[in-house]
């Protein structure tokens, strides 16, 4: 798992995805519920960089928070089946946990940016009456 956290959105998500699937690798060897939680999980989990990616070349302010909704979503999702892996002891605690915080504070984040991109822009004649 990786330690250190970039401040660049792109290369974090990116690391996420790269532990995501070693961590899904590792619990779908087992047939049945693990294999098919492993298999939602991998989705999710790595679809949040190149979403993350996408709402980069976003073209209006409208479209970048749209794209940005579908990575927080995605987000949500991966958090959800890491704390099912987590209450369903498929892997160790110790294993999910650092998983489990960095999908919590790209939640958080990723919340914050598209709580930031919906909020109406100032302009400077606004600026100017108040």
């Amino acid at each position: 798992m990786s330690t250190a956290k970039p401040r660049d959105l792109s290369e974090r998500t990116f690391l996420f995805a790269c532990d995501i699937v070693r961590f899904c690798r590792a619990i779908s060897m087992e047939p049945g519920a693990p294999r098919q939680v492993a298999g939602q999980l991998l989705r999710a989990g790595t679809s949040i960089g190149p979403n993350t990616e996408e709402a980069k070349a976003a073209y209006t302010r409208r479209e970048f928070a749209s794209k940005h909704s579908i990575v927080l979503r995605e987000c949500h999702e991966a958090r959800y089946w890491l704390r099912l892996v987590a209450a369903t002891r498929l892997a160790e605690a110790e294993t999910v946990a650092p998983l489990l915080q960095e999908a919590n504070e790209l939640v958080g984040i990723f919340t914050a940016t598209v709580r930031k991109a919906r909020q109406p822009r100032e302009t400077e004649h606004s600026k100017v009456n108040t």
